[in-house]
């Protein structure tokens, strides 16, 4: 098998190709535990996730989208090798070193970072995001979205990988198409995450049907749905606004602890 995709639970998959293991977004409390958001706000979580942190393979990097509670938990603070690189948003990333994360890697928007593995290389580049509407953004977490390109060992790309992270759909997201017309699989964070009962600040299903017409994937993935009591938007609704755009056929979803194949410029579906 040339690479696989698990789905863990909320944002957080593991990503394997070209003998490179990607972990993003970590989250592994479990069931009742509750994640914090900042100024006090807390969820609860309502799933525990498939895999335990001990339980996971040896990880080359972790793809992070931001530093919120729900996607870097106490957990993965404590579990994981110190070593590990992390590719992640500047802000976060002068936080994680000086936790002891040393080779924490923040990239600004369009930025990039190689990964080489036995079996070709990784670029990771940092992509727009906007977690909140107005002013409200500056009292969340920079967040960015990341495309992976995994390139064989003749240089070429192989698989084209988008991850939106938290994000909002909007007009400076319209850059990522035009830049990378050929996208093969997108992961789409979703639940309509709602701070404070009624500021929205991840997409809802008509949302993310929005941005799957937008970015235009081959397959799309769709995670960060159900896990936490602040999500508002379940998948059903995701399913629904597919279904009106014309889109139902691109999208895999993936039960907790499922894991697909990963070929050259697919998903392989069972």
């Amino acid at each position: 098998m040339k690479g696989s995709l698990q789905f863990i639970g909320n944002a957080t998959t593991l990503i394997r190709y070209c003998g490179i293991t990607l972990l993003t977004d970590p989250n592994f409390l479990h069931q009742g535990q509750r994640a914090y958001l900042g100024y006090g706000l807390t969820s609860r979580r309502l799933h525990d996730p498939a895999v335990e942190i001990e339980d996971l393979p040896v990880i080359d990097a972790v793809v992070l989208s931001h530093l919120h509670g729900d996607h870097w938990d106490r957990v993965a603070r404590k579990g994981l090798d110190k070593d590990t690189p992390v590719i992640t948003t500047t802000s976060a990333a002068g936080k994680l070193r000086r936790r002891g994360f040393r080779r924490s890697v923040g990239l600004e928007n369009w930025q990039q970072h190689e990964l080489r593995g036995p079996g070709g290389t990784v670029t990771i580049t940092a992509l727009p995001a906007k977690h909140a509407p107005g002013p409200i953004a500056g009292l969340l977490p920079p967040v960015i979205g990341t495309m992976l390109e995994f390139c064989g060992q003749e240089g070429l790309v192989e698989l084209r990988m988008l991850i939106s992270g938290d994000t909002l759909l909007d007009r400076r997201l319209d850059s990522i198409p035009r830049r990378f017309p050929d996208i093969d699989l997108a992961l789409v964070h979703l639940g309509g995450t709602k701070l404070l009962g009624s500021l929205l600040v991840t997409m809802d299903g008509r949302q993310g049907a929005g941005w799957v017409d937008l970015m235009n994937p081959h397959a799309v993935v769709p995670i960060h749905y159900d896990d936490y009591t602040v999500f508002s938007s379940p998948l059903d609704d995701f399913r629904r606004h597919i279904e009106q755009a014309g889109l139902a056929d691109r999208v895999v979803c993936l039960e907790r602890g499922e894991t697909r194949e990963l070929a050259p410029h697919r998903l392989v579906r069972h």
